[in-house]
């Protein structure tokens, strides 16, 4: 993957964190906690689609390397909700 496909995954994948922070309605940080926040969330969304048998719905395709926008939004939304759900505890 070249430095250009892997500013283009990041910037998506900040995207996908700022949305799945959104909908989890706790914020973690800026835009490069939104971005690991994103590539988590895209590992954690693929996990749980695979687990459950179902379809890479909206995916990206960069440099040949899928990128699931769709699950990356639900997989960041779990994340940041449990971390929030963690963090509010203590």
């Amino acid at each position: 993957m070249t430095i250009g496909g892997f500013v283009l995954l990041l910037v998506i994948a900040a995207v996908c964190g700022a949305i799945g922070q959104a909908l989890a309605g706790y914020s973690m940080g800026g835009c490069l906690v939104s971005s690991g926040v994103g590539l988590v969330g895209a590992i954690v969304g693929y996990w749980l689609a695979g687990q459950l048998g179902l379809p890479l719905l909206l995916r990206v395709v960069i440099q040949g390397q899928p990128f699931p926008v769709l699950w990356s939004i639900i997989g960041s939304a779990l994340f940041v909700g449990v971390i929030g759900v963690l963090l509010k505890r203590a």
